[in-house]
């Protein structure tokens, strides 16, 4: 079984999407990409992954480009499972604009609940049950060290499901773009070792 899962997010989208729903949209990486995947194939350097898992993301698989080779991330396998939330009609606006056109959805997604849709989109459960699915076949291989390439809410999904917390949870955890967290996995189960690293 796994003893570290590695989970990084892309590099930054850029300025035009800054403060925007980015989910199932499938854009590219904006300017400062190719600094944050050099700071951040050094930090993933130091723990040597045995294989790398990746959104089919265009955003996820050019960090992983960016990032490094084989030699540095191990065999990289495509992951369809790792894909982001789907916001639906939310996708590209911003949080004012969506509360401005759809007010009434809004006020029921702050009351967390899995059985939420977002419009057009993806129900939170379904989200959910992907993420924990991949999250559990992943903590299941024989490798050593698995990295993951990813986005914000998946990496989210994914510290709640492996460390056994309630997905209430999930935004709780500030994913910064271009930044690995590291979970450690000992006989009691899963330790959050670093964030944001």
């Amino acid at each position: 079984m796994v003893k570290r899962l590695l989970l990084a997010r892309h590099c930054e989208t850029g300025p035009d999407y800054s403060g925007r729903f980015v989910g199932s949209s499938d854009i590219g990486l904006g300017p400062t990409a190719p600094e944050q995947a050099e700071r951040l194939a050094a930090i993933i350097g130091a723990y040597q992954p045995a294989i790398t898992f990746c959104s089919p993301l265009r955003r996820a698989q050019l960090t992983a480009g960016m990032v490094g080779n084989d030699t540095l991330l191990g065999e990289i396998l495509t992951e369809p499972d790792l894909r982001e939330v789907d916001f639906g009609r939310w996708e590209g606006l911003t949080f004012a604009e969506i509360a401005k056109s759809d007010s009434e959805l809004v006020k029921r997604w702050s009351v967390w609940s899995p059985e939420f849709a977002f419009p057009d989109g993806e129900v939170t459960a379904d989200f959910l049950k992907r993420v924990q699915a991949v999250g559990d076949r992943l903590a299941a291989r024989e490798e050593e060290t698995v990295l993951v390439i990813a986005h914000g809410g998946v990496v989210r999904a994914l510290i709640c499901h492996l460390l056994g917390l309630p997905a209430s949870n999930y935004l709780l955890f500030d994913i910064k773009p271009a930044r690995l967290t590291v979970i450690d996995y000992f006989s009691e189960g899963g330790v959050l070792s670093g964030l944001n690293l």
